[in-house]
């Protein structure tokens, strides 16, 4: 069933890919960066910090998952992989911050709310600095919608 929903996803992003290249490619950095948007209205939304630093956990898991599935199918370029591979980077970075990890200091339950505005900020930047094209970025938004779901 996953592999016939990839198949179908794939053939209806090449044909957008050939109707709407450049502003797909702008839609697919528009997806990752509303993600992180949301991630952060919904840490926002939460009273408990610990419900907080949950919302943020989840999100860079579900994302790592997404960024992985994306390049483990072979259906990306070497450089839509070596762009990943730094976003995810970028990604683990922040988790690693989230939780005290790997030599970063543990971000403090009060900071949780202004820690996942600065995940949209640099998330933002990494999509926009890091080169995904438009069907790796099209692959991940669709990947965490069936993750999520």
């Amino acid at each position: 069933m996953f592999a016939r929903t990839i198949s179908l996803t794939v053939f209806g992003l090449a044909v957008m890919m050939f109707l709407q290249t450049h502003t797909g490619n702008a839609a697919g950095n528009d997806g990752i960066k509303k993600y992180f948007s949301d991630t952060a209205s919904k840490v926002k939304a939460k009273a408990d910090p610990a419900q907080k630093r949950e919302v943020l956990d989840k999100s860079f898991r579900t994302m790592s998952k997404a960024l992985d599935r994306v390049e483990s199918s072979g259906l990306i370029s070497k450089d839509d992989r070596a762009g990943i591979d730094r976003f995810k980077t970028t990604l683990q970075e922040k988790q690693d911050e989230l939780l005290g990890r790997n030599g970063y200091e543990r971000v403090s339950d009060a900071q949780l709310n202004a820690f996942s505005d600065y995940v949209v900020q640099d998330m933002e930047q990494a999509a926009e600095t890091v080169t995904i094209g438009l069907v790796s970025a099209l692959l991940i938004i669709i990947i965490i919608i069936l993750i999520v779901a």
